[in-house]
């Protein structure tokens, strides 16, 4: 199935059900399949065809819901990005990535001076206040809305089939420089399918997300919601537990997709003042909850079953631990998802058994199609399977098995931070730290109760004048809000290895 698909069929059966609520707003399937076409139809005018990549840097807002479905209606593929993500970095994945067109708030396109920076730009659709009045005269500029005022609501002639790619999920990698992550049609779908059936999805669930669609986990709940007819509650963010708690009350969700941050700050409020009892089951994914977390969160919502879950942008979804297995393993993430297959590898490429630890190994149709235009990392990555022509996926992350089949997450080869779910490349804080004049620095990831791990910088001054504030400053200026160290810390000097490296398992 077509990805675009999970809209136009629901529309097509449930034209008048509520999909989508969004702040104030609550559009049906109808009205919503309408609004993708409208602005699938200004894509197209503007020069978007099979195959052009188109760009969405918005917040959770209903732009942004429309403009993914209107580019996969166009043949194009959707590349979301983070609305925290600052000028430099958008260029670059715009520029990676060659994009015809742009989805953004009128404010963030003046920002970035996006003609001058970015040559394969030939529209931007701009969204949100004073959209109306950005780029007056210039016809590469639309408006969201005048499009939705102005353009006809028919379909698109369909152009393409599920082996074309759907979209580019940029992650971050231990070089500092984004990767796009090349999923086609058939591996959304593939993906989608499998997690809709151990979670038991139905037409009738309501799912809440507070997480970005920017990121994987929280734009899989926009596609499965859809896909199966349900609705989804999107909110703009989860910094706000306590609203976050009314809205479940209000809407009554079946579903909650959370991280360990999210359900950290939930667990620190008086639950019992809130009526919760609507939730079936509540996910968790990004990074792997503690037992004792595990325990918190049953007794907190005991009408409500836990899915554990492990899985990486490369191949969507990997395992996930079935809830009966909860009290017994409570330390693993669980087993393949449905039609898969996992193992694990020692370097040498010898299958380990039970007990032994090595590189998790992901062999599926959601093995994602590789890295956009960066052969020796997708070569890397994704190597030769058993039939030929086939794609493994190697995960890059170290597990033990135990004699029954269950997988226990040990660590990270490579040094990525996990903060609040979304990774951080110590590379890409270390150059911005060293745009600051005469320092050294390095960055670690540290643990923490709330976040999974948070960034910690090092700093050898050399001379500067420096303090915490200003360095925090500085990367505020420059980084995605979960980039953003919370810990600096002064020395004068850092530790080395033999070799004169820098020693990062010294500091950490």
């Amino acid at each position: 199935m077509l990805v675009h698909e999970f809209l136009t069929r629901s529309a097509r059966r449930l034209p008048d059900k509520v999909a989508l609520v969004c702040g104030e707003r609550r559009l049906t399937y109808g009205e919503l399949d309408a609004m993708a076409n409208r602005l699938a139809r200004a894509l197209a005018e503007g020069g978007v065809v099979r195959g052009d990549r188109v760009a969405l840097h918005l917040h959770n807002t209903v732009e942004a819901v429309v403009g993914i479905f209107a580019v996969l209606k166009t043949g194009g593929v959707f590349v979301p990005v983070n609305a925290s993500t600052k000028t430099d970095k958008l260029a670059y994945i715009l520029n990676n990535c060659r994009a015809k067109a742009l989805l953004i708030e009128a404010r963030n396109l003046e920002a970035m001076n996006a003609w001058d920076t970015v040559p394969s730009l030939a529209l931007a659709v701009v969204c949100g206040p004073k959209a109306e009045s950005a780029g007056s005269g210039d016809a590469r500029i639309r408006a969201f809305d005048a499009i939705q005022a102005e353009c006809p609501a028919t379909e698109l002639p369909v152009t393409h089939i599920d082996l074309d790619l759907a979209c580019l999920i940029y992650t971050s990698g231990s070089t500092g420089e984004p990767k796009g992550v090349m999923c086609d049609h058939s591996n959304v779908d593939f993906a989608s399918s499998s997690i809709l059936s151990y979670l038991g999805s139905r037409e009738g669930d309501i799912v809440l997300s507070v997480l970005p669609l920017s990121f994987d986990y929280g734009l899989y709940q926009l596609l499965m919601t859809f896909k199966i007819g349900g609705t989804l509650v999107l909110e703009r963010t989860f910094m706000y537990p306590n609203l976050i708690l009314q809205r479940i009350q209000e809407e009554r969700p079946t579903g909650f997709p959370g991280v360990p941050t999210v359900f950290a700050m939930l667990l620190q409020k008086d639950l019992s003042q809130y009526d919760l009892s609507s939730l079936r089951y509540l996910t968790n994914t990004a990074a792997a909850l503690s037992p004792s977390r595990i325990l918190d969160i049953q007794a907190a919502f005991p009408g409500a079953t836990l899915y554990s879950m492990y899985g990486l942008t490369e191949t969507k979804r990997t395992l996930y631990l079935p809830p009966d297995q909860l009290a017994q393993r409570a330390g693993s993430v669980g087993i393949p998802i449905p039609g898969t297959e996992a193992w694990i590898e020692d370097e040498s490429g010898r299958r380990l058994g039970p007990g032994e630890t090595g590189e998790l190994v992901v062999r599926g149709r959601h093995v994602m199609r590789g890295y956009w235009e960066s052969p020796e990392a997708t070569a890397q990555r994704f190597r030769p399977g058993p039939l030929p022509g086939e794609r493994l996926c190697y995960s890059g992350d170290l597990f033990r098995m135990d004699e029954e089949g269950y997988f226990y997450f040990i660590s990270r080869k490579d040094d990525i931070i996990k903060c609040r779910g979304e990774k951080v490349a110590p590379k890409e804080v270390e150059n911005v730290l060293h745009m600051l004049p005469g320092i050294t620095a390095v960055v670690v990831g540290v643990p923490d109760a709330t976040a999974g791990e948070v960034v910690k910088a090092f700093i050898v001054p050399n001379g500067a004048t420096l303090t915490e504030a200003q360095v925090i400053a500085h990367c505020r200026a420059h980084l995605e809000d979960f980039m953003v160290p919370k810990f600096v810390e002064f020395r004068t000097e850092l530790p080395l290895t033999s070799s004169g490296k820098i020693s990062k398992l010294g500091l950490r």
